[in-house]
């Protein structure tokens, strides 16, 4: 039973990584299509839809950076507050991540049902590309959940053993 722990916390680990890299990709391809459509533009050439796949692209990167950067200790997070809980600062930990954690399942949650519907009804984005709006929808859906995932994981750490595990932080704690 042990084992099963060690075992957990590495492949939480290397989903919230690989969730950067795919962020990271995400980048990339927009890069990519902008340079693109800067040479079809340069031999009078006609890129349709370049600008709504690198705005896919842009929500993409942002969902799937979402559980990277929380736990890399990326995201905003309220440290004179934390400092100025004094003894109940692990208390008001539990609290940030708790209402944390349900808002971020509440919009998981309506992030599947979004693309889920947006497949039911045959929608269409409103660009020259009429992308079927559920494809690019994936990237929200994939990246909440993942991001509801690692605020559990960071809010059930804290609750169990006092510590949230998230890597680094941008302001230096000095208690």
């Amino acid at each position: 039973m042990k084992a099963v722990g060690p075992i957990v916390r590495r492949t939480l680990d290397r989903l919230y990584f690989g969730s950067g890299i795919v962020a990271a990709l995400f980048l990339i391809a927009i890069l990519t299509l902008v340079v693109l459509q800067m040479l079809a533009r340069w031999t009078g050439n006609v890129f349709p839809g370049a600008a709504d796949y690198a705005g896919y692209c842009m929500a993409a990167a942002s969902f799937f950076a979402f559980a990277h950067a929380l736990n890399r200790g990326a995201h905003i997070r309220v440290s004179l507050l934390l400092q100025a809980a004094g003894g109940y600062r692990r208390w008001v930990e539990v609290w940030c991540f708790a209402v944390g954690t349900a808002l971020a399942w509440y919009m998981a949650r309506y992030a599947i049902k979004g693309a889920y519907w947006s497949w039911k009804l045959h929608d269409v984005s409103q660009g020259q590309d009429a992308t079927p709006i559920w494809i690019p929808q994936i990237a929200m859906v994939v990246g909440s959940i993942l991001f509801a995932i690692a605020l559990t994981d960071h809010l059930v750490n804290l609750i169990f053993f006092g510590d949230h595990r998230i890597e680094a932080e941008l302001v230096d704690d000095h208690d």
